[in-house]
């Protein structure tokens, strides 16, 4: 595949259409709404999809089914389309009810967002809903997307929206109510356990806060979600209420996970490999900064090793470590690794 059509040019449409230009597909998108590169702009659905190799539908859930029907008679078999909503369930039934066996489609859900990419977080993991219409969709979706650096896992639409239910939808709602309830994220000293729910509340808000309604109304599985979360909230108030002194902590406590090691050990170790894995992770994001910074580079004419810049990144390295009364030759001996790193990664 090499040319793209982009139907929806909104926050994640132009993050996503940024991402593949970057890659080097080239872009042709129709928002009428939207303000995007000139280069992009396409002034139809059929200008947009014509030439395309896949056309892909990144509009509210709600609206799609009028805009797949617009865009019905201006694709071919030869092309792929897909959609990204965060739903899959009603996207995938009107793509059925539209393309049928006519015209190769499937249902994907990219789990990133505008912030994400902005941040250069890696891994980008996106959803893949095999479609047996048409078998060999999973497979070009899966290449379009691998191509733009993203890992792909394949999922029938309603267990991906029964997990969605229970996850996205979840985390939205408990967001949105803890701030309608005038909860402040950005407490000062707040315990390490709310600000994992502060985490949680600005990622919410920043990615994807404008998806609340739809990630609530348009997943079949969400209302049940609710229900059940509602309903054990309501009866844990009243068992706090119940509760008498003598028994209170042992009814109301949080049941700890049966281990043969010390608790202590088991909370450790296991804090210790969720900091890895988010070690990890940064380094991945590093890695997609370094490769912009490479880019940068060659279109300054200058060359990729900076020693320099490397210099003024170590001594700034021990410095933090000083202020935070850690070994800073061992910080040190850290970074000269990610900094050779980073030069693979740049080449």
């Amino acid at each position: 595949m090499r040319r793209i059509a982009m139907l929806g040019h909104g926050r994640f449409g132009r993050a996503l259409s940024d991402l593949m230009v970057e890659s080097g597909f080239e872009v042709r998108a129709y928002d009428p709404h939207a303000e995007m590169p000139a280069e992009r702009r396409a002034s139809s659905i059929e200008e947009a999809a014509k030439g395309a190799d896949a056309v892909i539908v990144s509009v509210p859930v709600g609206v799609m089914p009028d805009v797949l029907r617009a865009l019905r008679p201006h694709v071919t078999p030869e092309q792929l389309v897909l959609d990204v909503g965060s739903v899959k369930v009603h996207p995938i039934e009107a793509m059925r009810e539209i393309f049928g066996t006519e015209i190769p489609w499937i249902g994907t859900h990219p789990l990133f967002g505008p912030v994400s990419l902005a941040h250069a977080e890696r891994p980008l993991r996106v959803v893949i809903c095999p479609n047996p219409m048409h078998p060999g969709t999973a497979a070009q979706a899966r290449a379009l997307y691998e191509r733009v650096g993203c890992w792909t896992l394949e999922q029938d639409a309603h267990a991906h929206d029964k997990a969605m239910a229970d996850t996205h939808a979840l985390a939205f709602f408990v967001a949105k109510g803890m701030l309608d309830a005038g909860v402040d994220p950005r407490v000062p000293n707040a315990p390490p356990s709310f600000q994992a729910m502060a985490r949680t509340i600005e990622s919410v808000r920043g990615d994807a806060g404008h998806l609340f309604a739809a990630i609530q109304a348009e997943n079949p599985y969400a209302t049940d979600a609710r229900r059940r979360l509602i309903d054990a909230l309501t009866a844990l108030d009243a068992s706090i209420a119940k509760a008498a002194p003598a028994t209170r902590d042992a009814t109301l406590a949080i049941p700890e996970s049966p281990v043969e090691q010390s608790a202590e050990l088991v909370e450790a170790r296991d804090l210790i490999d969720e900091l890895d894995r988010e070690i990890v992770e940064r380094l991945a994001r590093r890695a997609e900064l370094s490769r912009r910074a490479r880019a940068a580079k060659a279109r300054d004419g200058k060359p990729v090793h900076d020693p320099t810049r490397e210099a003024q990144v170590l001594a700034a390295r021990r410095e933090w470590a000083n202020e935070l009364q850690i070994d800073a030759q061992s910080v040190e001996d850290v970074f000269r690794a990610v900094l050779r790193f980073s030069r693979r990664v740049q080449g």
